[in-house]
């Protein structure tokens, strides 16, 4: 397999920029999961044993060149473990040092959909196990480190991906109703990388703002899973701003509703709706990026029975976690 990693240097540097020591350090970027399945009303984790290393790890892997790290996820816990999965909330990244080089590795949930387990040159044996077992069979702290964080909320959460629309150009350049303003060449690449790394958190619905480049955006991802896309009129700037808490209680709803979903925003709403979800469910966000082509990966919990914006708050879906994309286009 390949791997990719990003030459930074740590000497000082001259006055024109250039490196005053040829002394360089490697950050090799990796990404792997807490693969579960549901086992008589309870969760069980994948823990593999490397014959190389004569360990018992969570299943990771070094990405391979022109890979996004949550492909990379999905890449390698199908070679070591033999089962396909479906992502679930980013869980945490791991840092530690390999030979001189430093290393990190980002963690997802990840419940596994079909496959069995078959030995291989790299995995010769996988348990499945009980959270608890689990922890007390895995060879390292950090390992252990991430169960934790995802034995800290149910495996089963809503999910929405929430995207702001790839690049548009500018708007002082578009002559006609900005309502119109199509995707950029630039932003037509983004919508295909979008295109290839939603599908890995298998949703099922799309929801787009009102506009030409939030709609083009996810139109390729609507087209795959052969749903019509569902107008949001409530999550584009002019719907959102007059009513803000309208706008909240709509991508609740949406969230809640059967199967996981795509919903295509502006760079105007999707920092409130985050930073405002995230206050009401105590969660600490510093601060809420957006980049064109961007990705928030939310996840929530599912309210208990039937639910209804008319019911208690305390009852409404609560965010739980944040993990946000910067780009669906792989490291070059």
């Amino acid at each position: 397999m390949g791997s990719v990693a990003v030459r930074r240097f740590v000497g000082p540097r001259s006055s024109d920029g250039t490196a005053a020591q040829a002394r360089s350090s490697w950050v090799i970027k990796a990404a792997g999961a807490v693969l579960w399945r549901e086992a008589d009303g309870d969760v069980e984790i994948a823990v593999v044993h490397r014959l190389r290393y004569d360990d018992w790890s969570l299943p990771k892997g070094k990405l391979d060149r022109g890979e996004t790290i949550p492909a990379c996820a999905v890449r390698e816990i199908l070679e070591e473990t033999g089962y396909s999965c479906v992502l679930g909330r980013f869980l945490r990244q791991v840092s530690y040092a390999v030979g001189g080089d430093a290393k990190t590795v980002d963690y997802f949930a990840a419940e596994a959909v079909s496959g069995s387990f078959v030995a291989n040159d790299e995995v010769d044996s996988l348990r499945w196990l009980p959270v608890d077992e689990a922890a007390a069979l895995l060879t390292y702290a950090p390992d252990r480190e991430v169960l934790a964080e995802f034995g800290r909320l149910p495996a089963d959460l809503l999910l929405v991906l929430l995207v702001r629309h790839a690049k548009a150009g500018k708007r002082s350049e578009w002559d006609d109703d900005d309502d119109l303003r199509p995707l950029s060449g630039s932003g037509w690449k983004q919508a295909e990388a979008l295109q290839s790394l939603l599908p890995l958190w298998a949703p099922t619905r799309v929801h787009s703002a009102p506009r030409v480049r939030c709609v083009d955006t996810v139109r390729g991802v609507a087209e795959d899973l052969s749903v019509e896309m569902v107008e949001e009129a409530r999550l584009s700037e002019e719907g959102y701003w007059p009513d803000p808490d309208a706008g909240l209680v709509r991508l609740l709803e949406i969230a809640a509703q059967e199967g996981r979903a795509v919903v295509s925003s502006q760079g105007g709403v999707i920092p409130s709706v985050v930073q405002t979800l995230a206050e009401l469910g105590g969660l600490r966000i510093d601060e809420v990026p957006c980049k064109k082509g961007s990705v928030w990966v939310l996840a929530f919990t599912r309210p208990f029975g039937t639910w209804s914006t008319s019911d208690s708050p305390s009852r409404w879906p609560t965010l739980v976690s944040a993990h946000y994309l910067a780009s669906a286009l792989p490291r070059p």
